[in-house]
């Protein structure tokens, strides 16, 4: 492709919305344009970056078996409805006014509505379908370039089993094929345990790739490899310890105490001896959940445990549920509530907690011996510098891009939409299901945070838009001009795609400049310098070494070159 005859609009300024790397030079390198807030167009350099992800992806999916659909992403709202998810993804779905429809955010009823049309036998089973499609997700703040939009493109496959061990051998066939699409694609990831939300399910991961521009904040562990969504992370953080006395109530006044640190400099007490009282509201049940200290209760795990819309009480509520404020609550004398406590807490006496009635607390309170438990459950955010729950070594706490996530869904969406088969024993049964998500931009915008710099984007080979970019140094000069035109139709014939810059009207500097900032993995330079001695100029983008080569010797040192990195 002739740079003189594309459409590459380069900006050489940094975008003044865009702070992350990816937006920014996704936007200068023109490989799109933003139209609205989290809608983006993409122009021919970067659409030609998105068909080889997608092209990369459709391979490693095809060899496990993947047959490709392509799905409407406008579906009847009563599918939704019969699921359930029209609730769980709230303002997230997008409706059509006057319309019963939904644009899908992702397709798990479609697939149930055809299997449940299709498959009737044991014998139809297992099946892989998927396909890459645009989806569409109302996000209230769009921001970080592609990395959340609400429009984008996503390969989501879906897994239909007969047994639940066949569904573990498709939810092992979709992992072990990320891993090599991510691989191919030059990433450095990790994989998480994580929270299936909204998707339901029996289990799920999630493909993780570190940043301090993702939106994700995961545990990880660097000596035994453990590493999981905060939402779902875990440690070995030191629980509370039962100790011996048998100590009777008393009643505290702690004037104007609100906060944990406040009530630990009164009291001049460890803080691990005073619990954080929270109430919740689910289905209209008040709950209590008891936290240590200054503890963060984690609230996709408490949702795990009580549900998915539950709510904190507001202020008037406590009040009139509880007789006091934020502060001065506390599990003694409560009616109609369900009482939840973090595991650290299990067991646990000696305590300090709010006593009902603003300005007091209640010391010396034992959880069994005071307090009707209906249950111990790990609600606790994990913080950085907690042991590993597997070897104990200090987590680390880092933020973290989503590439992929995988969900063994089970049987949730084939009950809703009767979605069954007929067994080897002539009995009913639902398709067992999972579902598996790659988002194609979020493998380009990872990519380009991975690897850049100064000047611009550093292409991995397997996805760069092209695998030369050619220059013509010296426009003006003919044998110069008949070398780079010679050179480019070689490269063409030896089939290998080529951005050849033989721009008459921009300087050699200007040329460099973009051909830095656009990223592609080899840099091919004709000069006059070279061209009289039969040679050209070779830069490598990612080391930045260069090599004067002969001219007959180009095409085995790109060869070479690509075998090799």
């Amino acid at each position: 492709m002739r740079l003189s005859k594309s459409f590459i609009p380069t900006q050489k300024e940094v975008p003044s919305d865009a702070t992350i790397p990816s937006h920014q030079l996704m936007l200068r390198a023109g490989l799109m344009r933003q139209l609205g807030a989290g809608i983006f167009s993409f122009l021919p350099l970067g659409y030609k970056v998105m068909k080889k992800v997608m092209n990369l992806v459709r391979e490693e999916i095809d060899a496990i078996g993947g047959q490709e659909f392509h799905l409407p992403a406008l579906s009847p709202i009563e599918i939704w409805e019969k699921t359930g998810r029209v609730e769980a993804f709230g303002d997230i779905l997008f409706h059509i006014k006057n319309r019963p429809l939904v644009l899908a955010p992702t397709h798990e009823e479609i697939i149930g509505w055809v299997a449940a049309n299709h498959i009737e036998s044991y014998k139809d089973l297992p099946q892989i379908w998927y396909q890459i499609q645009t989806k569409f997700r109302n996000e209230p703040r769009p921001r970080s370039g592609v990395l959340r939009g609400r429009q984008f493109v996503m390969k989501d496959s879906y897994s239909l089993d007969a047994t639940w061990e066949g569904l573990d051998k498709s939810y092992d066939l979709h992992a072990e094929a990320y891993k090599k699409i991510f691989t191919r694609a030059g990433l450095k990831f990790f994989i998480v345990g994580a929270s299936s939300g909204a998707m339901g399910g029996t289990g799920s991961q999630e493909f993780m790739v570190e940043s301090p521009s993702g939106e994700d904040t995961c545990a990880v562990c660097e000596r035994c490899g453990y590493a999981a969504n905060i939402e779902v992370a875990a440690s070995n953080v030191e629980k509370a310890v039962r100790v011996p006395a048998n100590l009777q109530l008393k009643e505290i006044h702690t004037p104007n105490v609100k906060t944990i640190d406040e009530l630990r400099d009164y009291l001049k007490v460890d803080e691990s001896i005073l619990a954080k009282s929270l109430v919740y509201i689910q289905n209209g049940i008040p709950h209590l959940i008891m936290m240590m200290g200054n503890d963060q209760l984690n609230e996709t795990k408490l949702q795990t445990v009580i549900g998915a819309n539950a709510r904190s009480a507001h202020p008037e509520e406590l009040a009139e549920l509880t007789g006091a404020d934020a502060g001065s609550i506390g599990p003694l004398g409560l009616k109609g509530f369900k009482i939840l406590i973090d595991k650290r807490l299990e067991n646990a006496n000696g305590l300090v907690s709010g006593m009902n009635k603003n300005d007091y607390h209640i010391g010396n309170i034992d959880l069994k011996r005071d307090v009707q438990v209906d249950g111990y459950y790990d609600f606790r955010t994990v913080a950085a510098g907690e042991p590993c729950p597997q070897c104990n070594e200090q987590l680390r706490v880092v933020n973290a891009i989503e590439l992929g996530h995988i969900f063994k869904l089970g049987t949730k969406y084939a009950d809703a939409l009767d979605a069954k088969f007929l067994d080897e024993h002539g009995e009913m049964k639902p398709i067992i299901m999972g579902s598996y998500g790659i988002g194609i931009e979020r493998i380009i915008a990872c990519g380009i945070e991975q690897s850049h710099d100064a000047n611009g984007i550093i292409w991995n080979k397997s996805v760069a838009p092209y695998d030369v970019h050619l220059i013509l140094v010296n426009s003006n000069v003919e044998n110069v001009v008949r070398t780079a035109e010679s050179v480019y139709e070689t490269l063409i014939q030896n089939k290998f795609e080529v951005l050849y810059d033989d721009r008459s009207n921009v300087s050699p500097g200007f040329k460099f400049k973009d051909a830095d900032l656009l990223g592609m993995p080899l840099h091919v330079i004709i000069g006059e310098k070279n061209v009289v001695k039969n040679k050209i100029e070779i830069k490598e983008r990612k080391s930045g070494q260069r090599h004067i080569i002969e001219i007959e010797q180009l095409i085995s040192f790109i060869k070479n070159f690509y075998e090799n990195n």
